[in-house]
């Protein structure tokens, strides 16, 4: 875990890069939870997404689950690499794994912080 990220307890990730964009990703945690990815369905460029609300799936061997937004934002870029190779999601999670981009104006006050997460999967 990173102290310059900011996690959900949907165990999702943010980063946030300058001017207002932030990358999104799943935890280490919820790649391991998953087992292998297949499959990863991501919203288009330009969409809205509401933190706390579905923006896409996840699809691995073991099951389907939905892949909630941790921030409200419009989608400004998707990760072709992964749509293309979802098993990045396993392999590099904080890195090549990454899902999407989104321009955002504030992040919510519910994310966590490394160590906060941490507690959490503690718990």
């Amino acid at each position: 875990m990173s102290a310059e990220l900011r996690y959900s307890k949907d165990h999702e990730w943010v980063r946030v890069e300058s001017d207002g964009v932030a990358v999104i990703g799943v935890t280490d945690y919820a790649a391991e939870q998953l087992g292998d990815v297949v499959y990863v369905d991501l919203p288009e460029d330009g969409a809205e997404i509401s933190a706390g609300t579905e923006m896409g799936e996840i699809e691995s061997t073991k099951s389907v689950s939905d892949l909630f937004s941790p921030i409200d934002g419009v989608v400004t870029e998707i990760n072709q690499a992964v749509v293309d190779s979802p098993e990045l999601v396993n392999s590099s999670p904080f890195g090549e794994g990454w899902l999407l981009k989104a321009r955002f104006e504030q992040l919510p006050e519910d994310l966590l912080s490394a160590e906060d997460y941490a507690a959490l999967l503690r718990s």
